[in-house]
C-alpha cells in the first residue's frame, strides 16, 4: 500500500510536471511562429520602401508630369500591388492638392488633399526618407500610407496607399498553430490590424473584448498586451478568454507574441501574438496519463509478483526497437535526401499541381528561373507563373490528365521581354491508394536551342535550294550577257566617241556590266565550298572596314563603339570576302539609322567550340517579325525601290557559309515592355586548329 500510494503521488507531480513542461514547449513554438511572421512582415515592408525609394528617384520634379508620372506608376504598379498597393499618389504641398493614380487606367484624379498634407509637413515626416503613417480607418479598411519626397523637391511628394488587409493577409491568413490556433497584430495604440474574427479589424483590443463578454475578467490579457506587447517585447504567456474560432465560453489560452518594427524615424512598432487554446495541448496529455497509469499499474503489478526477467526482456526489446527504429529513420532520410537533391539538382522546370490548377510543389530551378522562390508559388494558380495564354493551356492538359488518367504532353513558347524560350511539358498523373489521380507531375525542358537548329536547318535548306536556282539561272543569264557586251564593243569600236550613239552604248555597256555584277554575286552564293580556304584576323579586318566607313558614320551622326576581344585565333575566310560581309552589314546598320543612332561592334571567343564571334548591334528601325525569315532570300529587300538590290543578305549567308560559319538576326521594330528597338547580327566563324 505504501508503495502504491508513493507511486500515484509521484505520477500526479510528473503529471503536472510534463503539463507545464509541454505548454511552454508549445508556447516556444508559438513564439517561433511569431517571429517568423515579424521578419516576413518586416522584408516586404523593407521592399515597399525599396519600391518608392527607386520610383521617387525616377519621377522627375522640375518640371513635374503627370503624364510621364502616369507612365512610370503604371510600370511600377505589378512590382506593389500583390503587397497591398491600391493606389499611388503625388501630392503638392505648395499648391494643396494632389495627383491620385489607380493601378491599369491611363488618366490621374486630380483632387485636393488636407488630410495627406497634414502628414506632410515638416515636424511629421523625417527628411529626404520613407515616412510610414500610422494606421488609418478608410470605409474600405484599414490603410497605411509610405510616403518620401521627390527627387531635388521639398514640395512635391510621392505616396504608396497601402491596404493592410491586403498586405497582411497572405502571412497570417493560414498560419495554424496546434489544430486551431490563429495570429493576430496590433498596432501601438492597441487597435487590432488582423484578426481571424473581422468584427475584431479596427477596434481598439481593450475596448472590444470587454464589450463581446462583459462576464468575463480580461485583466491578464489586458496587463500582457498593455505593459509588455506596446511596449515591444517578446515572450510567452496564458489568460482566460471567451471565446476561440467556433467554440464560446470560458477557457484557458497560450500566446507568444513578438514585435515588430514598422519604422524607426518616426518609431512606430506593432506586435504579432500566436495564441492556441490550452485544452488541445491537455486533451492530447489526458490519453497519455491513462497509458501512463496503466503502465504504472503494469509496473506494480511486476514488482508484487517479482517479474525481475520480465523488466530485463523488455529493456532488451527496447534497446533492439531503437534500433530498429533509429535505422529506418536513417533510411527514410537517405531516401528522402537522395529524391529531394535529385530534384532539386535537375535544371528542368519540376512541380505538381491540383484539379485547381494550383501549385503544390515546385523545384528551386523553376522558382529561380522566373525570378522568385518556391514558399512565393505554392497554393497559386498557374497564371502566376506562366503567361495567361500559357496558363490556360496547361490548364486544360491538367484537367484532361484528371479525367483520363493518363500523361500529356506539348510545348509552349514563354516570352521573357527581349528573349523567348520554348517548354516541351510532360504532364503525368500521380495516383493514391485508391487508384486515384490525387495531383498532376509536370516536368518542362527547355527546347529553345532545337527549336533554333530546326529553324535554322529549314533556312538552310531553302536557302540551298535558292542558291542551287541562282546558280543555274545566273549561267543562262551569263550567255546572252555576254553576247549583249561583245556586240555592244565591236560597235563602239565602229562609233565616232564624240557621238550620242556612242554614248548610248556606253549607256549600254554599263548597265550590261552591272547585270553580270548581279549574275556574279548569285554565282558566288551558290559556289560555297569550292577553293582552298584562307585564314584571316578578324580584329584587323574589322579595322580595316571601319576605316573606310567612318566618314561616312560620322555624316550620318552615327556613334561607333568597339568592343575587341584580344587574342583571337585567326578565322577561316578570305580576307576580302569577309570585308565584303562587315561592309553590308555595317552599310544596312547605317540605312536604318536614318537620322542617327549608336552602332555597336563587338568580337569574342567561344573557348568551348573554338569559334569566333563577330556581332553588329544598332538602334535603328529594326525588321518586321514577318520579315525576319525572308531576309537571307535572293531579291528580298525592306528598302525603298531604288535603294538596294535584296543581294547584300543573301551573298553574305553564302560567304559565311562557304567558310562553315553561320549567320544569325535577331530584331525588335518596337519598343515595348522589357525590350529595346534594333538589329542584332551574330557571325560565328571557325577558328585555326591549334595543330596548325
Amino acid at each position: 500500500m505504501v508503495l502504491s500510494g508513493f507511486a500515484i503521488w509521484m505520477g500526479i507531480k510528473s503529471g503536472r510536471q510534463v503539463r507545464a513542461l509541454v505548454a511552454d514547449q508549445f508556447n516556444q513554438e508559438q513564439l517561433v511562429i511569431a517571429r517568423n511572421i515579424s521578419l516576413l512582415v518586416e522584408r516586404e515592408l523593407n521592399l515597399l520602401k525599396r519600391e518608392i525609394r527607386l520610383l521617387g528617384k525616377n519621377i522627375s520634379a522640375d518640371p513635374f508630369d503627370p503624364g510621364d508620372c502616369q507612365a512610370k506608376i503604371q510600370e511600377s504598379f505589378p512590382h506593389v500591388i500583390e503587397n497591398g498597393v491600391l493606389r499611388m499618389e503625388v501630392a503638392d504641398l505648395a499648391g494643396g492638392n494632389s495627383y491620385i493614380f489607380l493601378p491599369y487606367t491611363q488618366s490621374s484624379i486630380h483632387a485636393s488633399a488636407p488630410d495627406t498634407l497634414t502628414e506632410l509637413q515638416p515636424e511629421n515626416r523625417p527628411r529626404r526618407d520613407v515616412a510610414i503613417s500610422r494606421p488609418k480607418i478608410r470605409p474600405y479598411g484599414l490603410s497605411l500610407n509610405f510616403s518620401m519626397p521627390l527627387q531635388d523637391s521639398d514640395t512635391l511628394f510621392l505616396i504608396f496607399e497601402v491596404n493592410i488587409s491586403w498586405f497582411l493577409t497572405p502571412f497570417i491568413k493560414d498560419i495554424r498553430s496546434g489544430k486551431t490556433g490563429y495570429a493576430w497584430i496590433i498596432d501601438e495604440g492597441g487597435t487590432f490590424l488582423f484578426h481571424p474574427m473581422s468584427d475584431f479589424v479596427g477596434k481598439n483590443a481593450f475596448e472590444i473584448r470587454a464589450e463581446k463578454d462583459p462576464t468575463i475578467p480580461f485583466g491578464i490579457i489586458n496587463f500582457i498586451q498593455k505593459e509588455k506587447m506596446l511596449a515591444g517585447l517578446e515572450g510567452t504567456d496564458g489568460y482566460i478568454s471567451g471565446w476561440h474560432r467556433g467554440l464560446v465560453g470560458k477557457m484557458k489560452k497560450l500566446i507568444a507574441y513578438a514585435p515588430l518594427t514598422v519604422s524607426d524615424n518616426p518609431p512606430q512598432r506593432w506586435s504579432v501574438a500566436v495564441v492556441a487554446p490550452a485544452e488541445e495541448i491537455e486533451d492530447a496529455l489526458k490519453k497519455g496519463d491513462l497509458w501512463q497509469w496503466l503502465l504504472q499499474g503494469f509496473v506494480l503489478t511486476v514488482i508484487l509478483l517479482g517479474a525481475g526477467a520480465i523488466l530485463f526482456v523488455a529493456f532488451r526489446w527496447s534497446r533492439t526497437l531503437e534500433k530498429t527504429v533509429a535505422q529506418r529513420t536513417a533510411e527514410l532520410k537517405t531516401s528522402e535526401g537522395k529524391y529531394r537533391s535529385l530534384v532539386e539538382s535537375a535544371e528542368d522546370f519540376i512541380f505538381t499541381v491540383d484539379d485547381g490548377g494550383r501549385f503544390q510543389s515546385m523545384n528551386s530551378f523553376t522558382a529561380t528561373f522566373f525570378g522568385g522562390w518556391t514558399e512565393q508559388f505554392l497554393n497559386k494558380p498557374l497564371d502566376s507563373l506562366f503567361p495567361k495564354d500559357v496558363a490556360e493551356k496547361q490548364s486544360r492538359l491538367v484537367r484532361h490528365v484528371f479525367a483520363m488518367g493518363k500523361s500529356a504532353r506539348d510545348e509552349f513558347k514563354i516570352d521573357l521581354g527581349e528573349t523567348e524560350i520554348w517548354l516541351s511539358a510532360n504532364f503525368m498523373p500521380i495516383k493514391n491508394e485508391d487508384g486515384r489521380t490525387g495531383s498532376v507531375l509536370c516536368i518542362a525542358r527547355d527546347i529553345t536551342e532545337s527549336k533554333n537548329l530546326e529553324k535554322q536547318l529549314i533556312n538552310a535548306e531553302k536557302l540551298a535550294s535558292l542558291g542551287t536556282l541562282a546558280a543555274g539561272v545566273a549561267h543562262e543569264v551569263n550567255n546572252p550577257l555576254g553576247v549583249i557586251l561583245g556586240f555592244c564593243d565591236i560597235l563602239l569600236r565602229k562609233t565616232d566617241k564624240n557621238s550620242q550613239d556612242y554614248e548610248d552604248l556606253k549607256t549600254i555597256e554599263r548597265q550590261g556590266f552591272h547585270c553580270k555584277e548581279v549574275v556574279e554575286n548569285l554565282l558566288s552564293f551558290a559556289r560555297f565550298g569550292e577553293g582552298d580556304y584562307e585564314y584571316s584576323d578578324l580584329n584587323h579586318c574589322l579595322l580595316e572596314i571601319i576605316k573606310v566607313v567612318q566618314h561616312n558614320m560620322e555624316m550620318n551622326n552615327i556613334e561607333l563603339t568597339t568592343r575587341f576581344t584580344d587574342d583571337i585565333p585567326l578565322v577561316k575566310g578570305e580576307f576580302r570576302q569577309l570585308q565584303q560581309v562587315f561592309l553590308n552589314l555595317i552599310n544596312n546598320a547605317v540605312a536604318a539609322m536614318e537620322g542617327g543612332g549608336a552602332l555597336l561592334v563587338k568580337t569574342d571567343f567561344e573557348k568551348g567550340s573554338r569559334k569566333a564571334v563577330v556581332q553588329f548591334q544598332d538602334n535603328g528601325i529594326g525588321i518586321r517579325p514577318e520579315d525576319l525569315d525572308h531576309i537571307f532570300e535572293p531579291f528580298f529587300t525592306t528598302k525603298p525601290e531604288g535603294a538596294g538590290t535584296g543581294l547584300g543578305l543573301f551573298v553574305s549567308y553564302g560567304i559565311i557559309s562557304k567558310y562553315g560559319g553561320s549567320i544569325d538576326c535577331i530584331s525588335s521594330p518596337e519598343t515595348g515592355l522589357g525590350k529595346k528597338r534594333g538589329t542584332l547580327f551574330t557571325i560565328k566563324l571557325l577558328t585555326k586548329p591549334l595543330e596548325e
